[in-house]
């Protein structure tokens, strides 16, 4: 006997499976946090970017839920770092024994795209590192 869904929860179930987090998106879910950024730090974040001294919510709403969160300790007290990773697929290219077609086999690589420190709860410091190259 096949049961069949409601067409509410097929919606339901469609508009949870494409959701996808974007600075909008992040905005409203950090609505308090957006709301108590200066105009420049609004303008920022709006556009993807971060700076010295802007505070976590302001980082997230901008780049989002970073891949890793560290923390330690050095003479300005605790540092909290977030890690953002970046990825591909490398290609490997072999022929099995008595074969005359190549096989392509995709392994996922990942590497730490961006390093953000906080200190206080505030953007000390920040950089982008590039994709390594093998």
């Amino acid at each position: 006997m096949v049961k069949q869904v409601s067409p509410w929860l097929l919606g339901l179930l469609m508009l949870t499976g494409c959701a996808t987090s974007t600075v909008e998106s992040r905005r409203h879910e950090r609505a308090d946090g957006f709301v108590a950024l200066s105009p420049e730090f609004k303008a920022l974040v709006n556009d993807g970017q971060i700076r010295r001294g802007m505070t976590q919510d302001a980082v997230y709403i901008a780049w989002g839920k970073p891949a890793q969160v560290l923390q330690q300790e050095d003479q300005q007290g605790i540092v909290t770092l977030w890690l953002y990773h970046g990825g591909w697929m490398e290609e490997t290219r072999y022929w099995p024994h008595r074969s005359h077609v190549p096989i392509n086999d995709y392994q996922p690589r990942t590497f730490v795209s961006a390093e953000i420190a906080f200190v206080n709860g505030l953007v000390s410091s920040w950089r982008t590192l590039p994709q390594p190259t093998y």
